[in-house]
């Protein structure tokens, strides 16, 4: 069997998109819809859910099927959809990932298993066992800060080598001396995306397939061009929109995201900026700095958060 999809429509910035919950923390389907069309019209290349910015470890199974559902539905296939489906258990990521596939997903990005620490040989028992099971191309999420475990270029050669359907890493990985490995190992054809901020034009330079950054969910067009500029060997004009998009890239992460993210797109009524425990609101020292940068980008607090009377 070959993959559903064309690996090298995969490309440009795939927008990691948060999970909106209402005050009384209910997943918020029509604010998600909202956001996917905003995402749509803004240029984004691709849509993810569920990922680490989707808050997927505060979802039950059955509320990120859910999301995944809604999302597929919005999209109605106007641009990629590249779910997150991972987590620490086999069975679980499983059945996510055949959710993904009977939605027609066009990739599914898949953690490297977190809490457990397993060997380089358990990471590739782990993802191989995937490919023998789905249908679906599946993206590796190498994220070893949030893992506790680095999926080794080496192992990824050998994942890229003996299963159909892996094709691709996101790595948010500051080691970029690991990320040309990455590439030189498992090929150029090697669909790589940037998952670290201040890496995403660095990656494209060596041969990266674009980025799934954080910051779209504020800078969707801006986050969308540094990939267009770059594929159109307009490199002075992605230089210039890696440094404009800098200060913002920093501030999004001064605490765990996406509490940093939510409480910004609050102020500017995109979202009702709910979390689940145990993320939080971030500090009002943190408040401040966040909303002093947003202003240096002419955004300023619509008068109210979604959902608030005000």
């Amino acid at each position: 069997m070959t993959p559903m999809s064309d690996p090298s429509a995969l490309r440009g910035s795939i927008v990691p998109l948060v999970t909106p919950f209402t005050d009384d923390g209910k997943f918020d389907e029509s604010t998600l819809q909202e956001l996917i069309d905003w995402q749509v019209d803004n240029g984004s290349h691709g849509i993810s859910v569920t990922g680490t910015t989707g808050e997927p470890s505060s979802l039950s199974l059955e509320e990120r099927e859910h999301v995944l559902d809604a999302a597929s539905g919005a999209l109605k296939r106007r641009i990629p959809f590249v779910p997150g489906t991972g987590t620490n258990n086999l069975e679980e990521t499983l059945a996510l990932t055949r959710v993904a596939q009977r939605l027609s997903a066009d990739a599914a990005l898949i953690i490297v298993p977190y809490y457990n620490k397993p060997s380089q040989e358990g990471l590739y028992r782990y993802f191989r066992a995937l490919d023998d099971e789905v249908d679906l191309p599946i993206i590796i999420y190498n994220i070893p800060g949030r893992t506790a475990v680095n999926m080794t270029p080496g192992t990824m050669a050998r994942l890229k080598r003996d299963c159909r359907n892996v094709i691709g890493v996101k790595e948010s990985n500051k080691d970029f001396e690991h990320v040309s490995r990455v590439l030189h190992e498992c090929g150029r054809d090697f669909n790589v995306y940037s998952g670290i901020e201040l890496l995403c034009y660095p990656m494209l330079t060596i041969g990266g397939a674009g980025h799934v950054s954080a910051t779209a969910n504020l800078f969707p067009r801006e986050v969308a061009d540094l990939y267009n500029h770059a594929a159109a060997g307009r490199w002075q004009e992605a230089i210039d929109l890696h440094y404009y998009l800098l200060p913002i890239n920093d501030v999004l992460f001064v605490e765990t995201n996406p509490g940093p993210l939510k409480w910004a797109m609050g102020q500017l009524g995109k979202i009702t900026p709910h979390l689940r425990p145990p993320v939080c609101e971030p500090s009002p020292q943190n408040q401040e700095r966040i909303a002093t940068v947003m202003a240096s980008y002419g955004l300023t607090a619509s008068g109210g958060a979604k959902g608030d009377a005000s």
